[in-house]
């Protein structure tokens, strides 16, 4: 038997880091070449024209 009890370990502290996903170019504002418009995980906004999409 065990003289001294093992340290717990905690249940939580899994939280993953923000991704910050979402529009980074809203109407009105222009857009110089290179610029990232929107951040996303799949495709819910697709390119319009003379756009690319990359991936990161």
């Amino acid at each position: 038997m065990a003289h001294k009890k093992g340290a717990g370990s905690s249940k939580n502290g899994r939280e993953s880091h923000s991704k910050r996903l979402g529009v980074k170019i809203f109407g009105g504002q222009k857009a110089i070449a290179g610029n990232i418009i929107v951040r996303q995980r799949g495709t819910v906004h697709n390119p319009g024209e003379n756009v690319g999409m990359g991936k990161d």
